[in-house]
């Protein structure tokens, strides 16, 4: 688990170059001797400071273009076994992506985190004391790349997917298998 304190968080106030920023910082404060890897979200408070939500590489990009919001949820459409030349047609016609990059970038990076941000749901939870079995369980069946971790009914850090996977081949090793 990679506790709050080490972990990129920002206010639901901010905006997503905020975000942006704070990931960047807290990748460059990791304990590279740890063999850590990158952070791949950042964590929301509110104004209780209380985690509230994240924001993932894909929300951070899906808030670039807020036409998204009208066609649906990307991910469903793309596990619903629709062809690449249907998913491309969406995009034409929708009018997805029709600025310049540079010109979206530049508007996105204003927009405020809580209108984009992911609220986790009841199974992206896990608490302190959970085994490592009930994590890996949790992860595969919510394809999470994160659970957010409880204690007291508070949330004390987040368990990553690239940390758990590591932690399993490393015992497969210790094993000798």
């Amino acid at each position: 688990m990679v506790p709050l304190a080490e972990y990129a968080t920002v206010s639901q106030e901010a905006t997503l170059f905020d975000a942006y920023t704070a990931l960047e910082e807290a990748q460059d404060r990791l304990d590279r001797d740890r063999n850590a890897y990158l952070h791949r979200a950042v964590l929301v408070y509110d104004e209780k400071d209380k985690i509230v939500g994240k924001v993932n590489q894909l929300d951070a990009l899906k808030a670039l273009e807020p036409k998204y919001a009208e066609i649906g949820d990307p991910v469903r459409l793309s596990h619903t076994g629709f062809s690449v030349q249907f998913l491309k047609s969406i995009m034409e016609n929708a009018a997805l992506w029709e600025s310049p990059l540079n010109d979206i970038c530049k508007k996105a990076a204003g927009l405020k985190v809580k209108h984009f941000m992911h609220t986790p749901e009841q199974g992206e939870f896990i608490e302190a004391e959970a085994t490592l079995d009930e994590a890996v369980h949790l992860l595969i069946m919510g394809q999470h790349q994160s659970l957010l971790v409880k204690a007291e009914g508070e949330i004390v850090g987040i368990l990553k997917l690239t940390d758990v996977f590591a932690q399993v081949f490393h015992m497969m090793k210790q094993c000798g298998i």
